[in-house]
């Protein structure tokens, strides 16, 4: 199932598949990084994803440990996420138009093959502490 979503993500986004499947780890990754209900949806949904996100941040060298995520969820600590999921993904051969369109494909295959909204836009992954987004239920279609 995770080998249809990368498939999905590289031919949504022109890239090549071992592409789409870090850049997939890099904001998976990311977002389990700020807390993000969503991404932990998508790793119950989604088998393999959990697993890529961990080896993807290990091989950007992202923070691990339970200090390092404590301080990743405070306001600073989420900025910093943000910059270094960006331009790790830059990094990865994204431009910023890919960027962009990287987590509506992520958001229209969740949709498509699971039911799920509120998945196509960088805030539904990243979302702040006691925001509307944060916590809230995910609607099935």
């Amino acid at each position: 199932m995770m080998i249809d979503l990368i498939v999905h993500i590289a031919s949504s986004n022109g890239l090549a598949q071992p592409i789409a499947q870090r850049a997939l780890g890099i904001v998976l990754n990311g977002a389990e990084r700020q807390g993000s209900p969503l991404a932990d949806i998508v790793f119950k949904k989604v088998p393999g994803t959990r697993a890529l996100a961990a080896r993807t941040g290990a091989e950007i060298g992202a923070p691990t440990g339970d200090i390092a995520r404590l301080i990743e969820q405070t306001p600073g600590g989420r900025r910093y996420v943000n910059v270094s999921m960006i331009s790790a993904l830059q990094d990865a051969g994204l431009d910023h138009k890919a960027i962009g369109t990287l987590l509506p494909s992520i958001g229209s295959w969740m949709q498509s093959v699971h039911g799920m909204n509120d998945m196509g836009h960088l805030g539904d992954l990243m979302s702040l502490a006691g925001s509307p987004a944060r916590g809230k239920e995910v609607r099935a279609a």
